[in-house]
């Protein structure tokens, strides 16, 4: 079983290095859901990892929703074909229509653009998925347009919650499409994906920094001096639950 992180940081991308993760989700303004990083953030966060994880920067113009006009994907085109100049693993995308079905145009525009630049690129179809009308039926879809794997809670507000459909979407896939469980995971919800079959797992491991001399008035809170950072322990303890999954192909000896 594979893991991702969700980092918005250099320090996180190489605290994910450190601990083992496989793949990190670089981003930033994950309180909004995550947004497309700067090639400056890209550049140092490959200087930390140094070759020992893949990098795949999400592409994803603006919070809210995700029906884009014209011009917000001709963004996410252009930003996603410079992402891709500088060496990334693959770029991590998302448009649905007003209807809810997956924006197919949209979405062929943009694999068709990161193809060109680069054929071996990975594309990963982001939690957009999870507002869609149907996740099931948006594999084939996924699968036509050349998407590697797409991120899902099962369209449940934590992908724990969202097992069964998971293991349905991962039935569906067949192998051509790898299903990454993420959206409010816990660590103790991985061994329960592995056990559905599923191939990879996506977290935040995300903490707040408050640097604030005030009192919120609720847990969590936001005072606007606060940020989020990747929790190193949350990092290896997500790692350990990964290596204690039995393999598969072992399991079957």
């Amino acid at each position: 079983m594979k893991l991702e992180i969700a980092v918005v940081s250099a320090q996180g991308a190489a605290i994910a290095a450190d601990e083992g993760a496989d793949r990190i989700e670089l981003c930033t303004s994950l309180e909004l859901g995550g947004l497309t990083p700067s090639l400056g953030l890209l550049e140092l966060s490959g200087e930390c990892v140094a070759d020992r994880l893949e990098i795949h920067p999400l592409v994803r113009c603006r919070p809210g929703d995700f029906v884009y006009s014209a011009l917000e994907l001709e963004t996410m085109i252009r930003d996603s074909a410079e992402l891709l100049k500088r060496g990334v693993h693959g770029v991590v995308f998302g448009a649905l229509q007003p209807s809810g079905d997956i924006d197919y145009t949209a979405s062929r525009r943009f694999a068709e653009s990161a193809l060109a630049i680069n054929p071996e690129a990975q594309l990963t179809f982001h939690r957009a998925i999870d507002s869609s009308n149907n996740a099931e039926l948006a594999i084939e879809t996924l699968i036509s347009l050349g998407f590697t794997r797409v991120l899902s809670s099962g369209g449940a507000p934590a992908a724990g919650d969202g097992l069964s459909t998971l293991a349905a979407m991962n039935t569906l896939a067949a192998g051509q499409l790898e299903i990454m469980a993420g959206g409010g995971l816990l660590l103790s919800d991985i061994p329960s994906m592995d056990r559905a079959g599923l191939s990879a797992v996506h977290l935040s491991a995300k903490e707040a920094v408050h640097r604030c001399d005030k009192v919120c008035t609720k847990v969590g809170a936001n005072c606007g001096d606060s940020y989020m950072i990747t929790s190193r322990d949350t990092v290896r303890l997500a790692k350990e639950a990964v290596n204690a999954c039995t393999p598969w192909a072992m399991a079957a000896d």
